[in-house]
């Protein structure tokens, strides 16, 4: 049993003072607001619920850095999209594992507590499938179990190079499945994930490029009531595509095709009309938003703005890992908005209200439905995540309450994060996860040899 006194804590209802949270066996036993400090309580200063990066390619964190070299042509996600696979070729199970466990570790230092790892490199180097149809799923738990981060495994559905079922290309060996095939992964994946404390598993049909309407219905019911995560509309070529292809736009198509609910989360959905938003939002499912990483790309602004007015639910992820931080996240969404509308504190929900605060809200009611997630929040039965910051970090100074998140997403920078527990864990103290030196060695090992 660990308890945890802070002197102001976010909890479901709002700001409270002098709380206490004792957490057993991973999960939030209790949380009694306005006691004073008992002995033998660890005291903090303010406390916040951690939140869930719901969109994480976690491979791809060992080749940030190595795109930004322009080419000949017009550079877009399609050249980015070349250099990935080249990367994704050449690793190997343990390189795998070496950049999660140290991708995992930065998450947690920057107040990430979850994981949704839409996973799709399968196979052997050759495409061949390992003896164990999960080796590179079991690399992933284990990076989450030896870093302490909540996973949720979505192994990734991948069969085409375009939309109608165009064949695979060798770029694409890697993560290429038949129905069959990803059926027997699915179950390899669950038992790969079954000792690991509070994980799940959903599916990922990767797109509507690479899978075809027969293949979507028919894995559809693998994710056995988890969640379904699917990329859509991240970029303009892909929905002048899946026109040409099918007469609708991908979200359209989706809304109307498949059954997509509260389970559902459609990551980017960057170009979208407003009547897809405002049909998308009425369903329940998330958008997962990766601000970070689409602006990396040069895909464009999701309408959030529209969205949110809709009544829709989103959440953030980390996707292609170039930087991680819930702030930089939050803060790219919210200076996105600003840029398209020439606006300020465009997602604050009305007059007075903090746009820090409801970008928190947001984020983590979305990342936790996202990542089928039941519990939010501090509160009993929820999983023990909690962050505290350093209210001696120069932007978090003689701020309170809402303020703090405000100063945290956008003044801080890095450093404004003290403690992170995680499945009831200490696992960062004084801002530093236990496992940063050996997995930084591990990672830069396996990246040495990578760009060689």
């Amino acid at each position: 049993m660990t308890r945890l006194h802070f002197a102001s804590a976010l909890l479901p209802s709002g700001w409270a003072t002098d709380v206490q949270v004792v957490v057993t066996a991973g999960a939030i036993a209790a949380v009694t607001p306005n006691v004073a400090p008992a002995a033998g309580d660890e005291r903090h200063s303010i406390a916040l619920p951690g939140l869930a990066s719901l969109h994480s390619h976690a491979f791809q964190r060992g080749m940030a850095g190595l795109a930004e070299l322009r080419g000949d042509s017009t550079d877009t996600f399609w050249t980015w999209r070349e250099t990935m696979y080249r990367f994704a070729l050449a690793m190997t199970p343990d390189d795998v594992a070496a950049v999660a466990t140290l991708l995992y570790v930065e998450m947690l230092e920057q107040g990430f507590t979850h994981v949704g790892e839409f996973h799709y490199l399968h196979h052997d180097r050759d495409g061949s499938p390992y003896a164990d149809l999960a080796e590179m799923a079991a690399r992933i738990a284990q990076a989450a179990q030896d870093s302490g981060i909540g996973l949720t495994l979505l192994p990734s559905f991948y069969a085409h190079a375009g939309f109608g079922g165009a064949a695979p290309h060798a770029g694409q060996r890697r993560f290429i499945c038949s129905v069959d095939q990803f059926a027997k992964l699915m179950a390899a994946s669950r038992k790969a994930i079954s000792k690991l404390p509070g994980a799940n598993i959903g599916i990922a049909p990767h797109s509507l490029r690479a899978v075809t309407p027969d293949e979507l219905a028919a894995i559809i019911p693998l994710a056995d009531g988890g969640p379904v995560h699917i990329h859509a509309a991240e970029q303009v070529k892909e929905v002048e595509d899946c026109q040409a292809w099918s007469g609708r736009r991908p979200v359209q198509w989706l809304l109307e095709h498949a059954p997509v609910d509260q389970r559902w989360c459609l990551i980017h959905a960057t170009h979208t009309t407003n009547d897809e938003l405002a049909a998308f939002a009425r369903t329940g499912a998330v958008a997962g938003l990766c601000p970070v990483t689409e602006a990396s790309l040069g895909d464009g602004t999701f309408p959030a703005r529209e969205f949110v007015g809709a009544g829709g639910a989103f959440g953030i992820g980390t996707d292609s890992n170039v930087l991680v931080g819930v702030a930089d996240e939050l803060r790219q969404l919210e200076y996105g908005q600003r840029l398209k509308h020439r606006e300020r504190n465009v997602l604050s929900g009305g007059a007075g209200a903090s746009t820090g605060r409801a970008l928190f809200d947001h984020a983590l009611a979305g990342g936790a439905r996202a990542l089928g997630r039941p519990t939010v929040g501090l509160t009993p039965g929820g999983r023990g995540d909690i962050v505290t910051l350093d209210t001696a970090h120069p932007s978090l100074a003689g701020r309170s309450r809402d303020a703090v998140i405000d100063g945290w997403i956008f003044a801080a920078g890095s450093g404004a994060i003290d403690c992170v527990w995680a499945g009831g864990n200490k696992v960062v103290e004084g801002g530093r996860h236990k496992l940063r030196r050996s997995a930084r060695e591990n990672f830069n090992a396996s990246v040495r040899r990578l760009v060689a």
